[in-house]
């Protein structure tokens, strides 16, 4: 539903999928005027398919709905690390593109008309490999989480080269005696 204003400007409701592929960090104080210097904050995988609502402007730019997202939850994490695209359902197939900071997602809405197979909205992580858009927390999570990958990894080598020292002692063993 879409409500126009006296001063030209309507107001509506979108819905964005969170297609997010990392944890997001949210704000757990109850204060919120508090920070994570307070180390009140967690994260967490949102689930798959999840579907926010949003109720925003017709001059609400993409950068301002990604930051109205965000803030709807107290997501602690960088705006800049989020983009929004748009998903369109055109003869079988789905093309997904990314907004520019400075388009506007309920004309597009509007104009694309209430079908979610015309037009719907996705937000995602961006892809750029920019490492500045991190908190020092979430950067030290992702050092555990490659750490612990590593660990197991190396646990799977060792067991399988002692797999293959003991085939090979035991092969050697029926043919070649020591001493």
């Amino acid at each position: 539903m879409t409500i126009l204003n006296s001063n030209g400007t309507y107001t509506g409701f979108i819905k964005v999928q969170m297609e997010l592929c990392r944890p997001i960090t949210v704000q757990t104080s109850v204060n919120p005027g508090e920070h994570a210097h307070n180390n009140n904050e967690t994260s967490f995988y949102l689930p798959p398919g999840y579907v926010n609502k949003l109720h925003i402007s017709s001059i609400n730019t993409v950068h301002e709905v990604i930051e109205a997202l965000l803030k709807k939850f107290l997501v602690f994490d960088n705006p800049a690390k989020f983009a929004l695209y748009k998903r369109c359902h055109k003869e079988d197939q789905v093309y997904t593109c990314k907004l520019s900071d400075r388009e506007h997602p309920l004309y597009m809405r509007l104009v694309a008309g209430p079908s979610t197979e015309t037009l719907s909205f996705v937000l995602r992580e961006h892809e750029t490999g920019e490492w500045e858009a991190f908190s020092l927390p979430e950067l030290q999570n992702f050092l555990r989480i490659l750490d612990k990958e590593e660990d197991e990894q190396l646990q799977i080598l060792k067991r399988r080269y002692a797999a293959y020292k003991d085939k090979l002692e035991e092969a050697l063993g029926g043919v070649w005696k020591p001493g």
